[in-house]
């Protein structure tokens, strides 16, 4: 009896090793992928504001590591190290997610210079590592708020890899000359799309949507994937594919943004004020003295590190990337709605029969056969160059490749509860003015591509990898 108690801890204590190295492993690799990112960018252009609702490039450098310092530190039991700098932990804290208006109006100079930062990089992570080395061996090393140290790390793991996502959209914003290219391209193998792709629709029969994660649940999740609940979802059509570039210019050719009734007042004065009439990622070709070949007026497609005109590449099949107002009046152009998020769920994770899976295509765990996701390439590919991925309605592309925006604004779920050591993650945007987004992208890491994860921003935002597909009820 003895011998299989001795036996049943050193086997929990070997599962619970093995855990901690692969929490571990990947809070290293994480650092690994934001650095790679920072060096894309020249350094006197790290002061840079590419995107106006959001910070300077600068502030993200700090950023990551003093949310892992302030989460940590403050948190987690064992810690209460002391700063290596409190107002710098107090300047990186947060980032800023304006809503009609109010936009930062800071300089460069307001700053500290990018040697000061650096330091404080490499200060934080050397004191936290050493102190992190030791507790995440400990069993019982749980934060002050009850939640374990593995769960922290989780946090800071998915928190960093969400800001790699939302950095490569922020310095796809940035002019070429201000990036280096990195010295080995993330090269899709040569593909010959079979489009043009028409609005083919695929039936989803009637049946139930299970959102969010059980509390009971080994898995990790962020605040507002809790509670699991199920949703009677009726019939409805969806578009089998995401809506691409070429059935976009349709919308273009037809004036489809200078037709009031396709756009909600609200849409309207935004795309008035501000002169809005293509995608943020679209731009128009201009007379150069050097090329004689060069055709002004023709759309080009601004990729993170070229421009691609639309007729010499397959620019026109891939997925459009746009806001949710774009993508709204596109729908309403189509004599079509954007799914609601139950919709979206049932049609990625359902089966005819009720069943439910953990990825569209079923159990096999996410790799580059399957999406365009986990940091695997540059840009978007193809809509139909994933036929294993399709789920079990045999509607494709689902995961990655750009997120998918709903028509559902983002909300608690029933049982809601804030992290008590991160309040704000989910409840300061639960104001009606942003709506959830499903899928993925092409630079969305795998950890978050599970089923419950949740997504979100305000629909008047163009810069983020995000399409769309259609539903007909």
């Amino acid at each position: 009896m003895l011998a299989a108690q001795k036996d049943a801890v050193s086997s929990s204590e070997i599962s619970r090793s093995e855990v901690s190295r692969e929490l571990m492993e990947r809070f290293s690799t994480a650092r690994r992928e934001s650095d790679a990112l920072f060096d894309l960018v020249r350094d006197e252009s790290l002061y840079e504001r590419p995107i106006a609702e959001r910070h300077r490039i600068i502030f993200y450098v700090g950023h990551l590591e003093a949310f892992d310092w302030n989460l940590l530190n403050d948190n987690a039991a064992g810690f209460g190290l002391r700063s290596v700098n409190p107002v710098l932990d107090r300047l990186f804290a947060f980032g800023i997610d304006p809503v009609g208006g109010g936009l930062p109006s800071d300089v460069p100079s307001d700053w500290p210079t990018l040697g000061v930062v650096r330091t404080y990089v490499s200060d934080v992570r050397r004191n936290l590592d050493a102190t992190l080395d030791k507790a995440i061996l400990d069993s019982d090393s749980q934060g002050r708020n009850g939640f374990p140290l593995t769960a922290l790390l989780n946090v800071a793991v998915e928190h960093r890899l969400m800001h790699v996502e939302t950095l490569a959209y922020m310095l796809h914003q940035l002019p070429l000359d201000m990036k280096v290219r990195p010295s080995v391209m993330q090269i899709v193998p040569p593909y010959k799309a079979s489009g043009p792709f028409g609005a083919a629709m695929m039936p989803v029969s009637a049946g139930p949507a299970t959102l969010g994660l059980s509390r009971d649940s080994a898995s990790f999740g962020w605040d507002n994937e809790y509670e699991a609940h199920t949703v009677d979802v009726p019939a409805f059509e969806i578009d089998q594919y995401k809506v691409t570039n070429r059935q976009y210019l349709e919308f273009i050719g037809v004036r489809g943004y200078d037709t009031r009734d396709l756009w909600t007042d609200a849409d309207w004065d935004w795309k008035s004020a501000n002169g809005i009439s293509h995608p943020k990622f679209w731009e128009k070709q201009e007379r150069s003295s050097s090329d004689r070949s060069s055709r002004p007026g023709a759309w080009l497609y601004r990729t993170m590190f070229d421009r691609i005109p639309f007729e010499d590449a397959e620019v026109l099949n891939w997925p459009v990337y746009v806001s949710q107002a774009e993508a709204a009046a596109y729908a309403r152009w189509a004599g079509k709605s954007l799914p609601t998020e139950a919709e979206w769920q049932r049609a990625a994770y359902s089966a005819p029969d009720g069943s439910a899976r953990p990825y569209p295509w079923g159990t096999e765990p996410p790799n580059a056969s399957l999406g365009n996701f986990d940091l695997h390439h540059w840009d978007p590919m193809p809509v139909d160059s994933f036929a294993r991925s399709q789920s079990a309605f045999g509607i494709h592309d689902m995961l990655g490749n750009g997120w998918e925006w709903t028509s559902t604004a983002f909300a608690p779920s029933a049982g809601f509860e804030p992290f008590p050591f991160y309040r704000g993650y989910s409840a300061d945007f639960f104001d009606g003015k942003h709506f959830v987004m499903k899928g993925g992208s092409s630079r969305t890491a795998s950890c978050m591509l599970r089923s419950t994860f949740r997504n979100w921003f305000q629909p008047h935002y163009q810069n983020v990898y995000v399409g769309f597909r259609c539903v007909r009820r």
